[in-house]
């Protein structure tokens, strides 16, 4: 069963070092207050897997980590829409390691499968070859990946009930399935907090034994306190 505590709480279980998986795609079903209680707490050389940074613009969700420099390396596609993510990167206090997204999917998923490696024939023939292997499998070419096992996923949720099962709306479930196979312990950042059987059967997209921690979203006028100038860019992305 899902233990609900606090967002100070929640953040406690990030230690320095960690790797950690974050939800959203373009600020998309991103768990920006977890994010902004990790920027508070200021845990440090994090290494962070998402598919991409957030919207572009001003500083918010997955991007803030990068501002505040608690990241030593990042895990993602591109992350081009952050400008602190490319001041980082370009001034040498940040790796990224660039890895197509679908791979980062299967990645995750062979972490939480127990599967030995990902083979995939994306990036053959670029300069993703210079840091991988490569085997041939009938005939094909295919570069090889480790899976990607995570210390601490924060994943946000439409719904939760109180065993920890979670309900998450269209486009937002992005790679939250993939996270909580692969991660160690799961924090969850739900927009509600139903009793168990609220949720049908049916809309339950990750199930409670996943699900280690439940943080309820903050109320609009708290949102507001903590996020200061950048509630009016993320209260234009926050499904809520």
């Amino acid at each position: 069963m899902a233990k609900i505590i606090e967002l100070k709480e929640a953040m406690s279980q990030v230690k320095e070092g960690d790797i950690v998986g974050i939800s959203g795609f373009l600020g998309v079903g991103e768990p920006f207050e977890l994010i902004e209680g990790l920027v508070a707490q200021g845990t440090k050389d994090l290494t962070l897997a998402s598919v991409v940074t957030s919207h572009p613009g001003k500083e918010v969700g997955v991007g803030r980590l990068c501002e505040n420099q608690q990241v030593k390396k990042y895990i993602a596609a591109h992350v081009g829409t952050s400008p602190a993510a490319q001041k980082e990167f370009f001034g040498g206090n940040m790796e990224v390691e660039f890895t197509p997204m679908g791979t980062v999917v299967e990645r995750l998923h062979a972490a939480g499968a127990g599967l030995g490696a990902v083979l995939t024939p994306t990036g053959v023939g670029t300069i993703l070859e210079e840091k991988q292997e490569k085997v041939t499998r009938n005939g094909r070419e295919y570069l090889v990946y480790d899976p990607l096992k995570l210390n601490v996923a924060l994943i946000k949720a439409t719904k939760a009930d109180k065993y920890g099962n979670l309900y998450i709306d269209g486009t937002t479930k992005n790679i939250s399935l993939q996270l909580a196979l692969a991660a160690d312990v799961v924090i969850v950042e739900a927009n509600e907090v139903v009793e168990v059987g609220d949720i049908k059967p049916d809309d339950v997209y990750i199930p409670g034994i996943l699900v280690d921690y439940i943080v309820e979203g903050l109320s609009e006028k708290e949102h507001h306190l903590m996020m200061g100038d950048l509630w009016t860019e993320t209260k234009k992305l926050a499904v809520r």
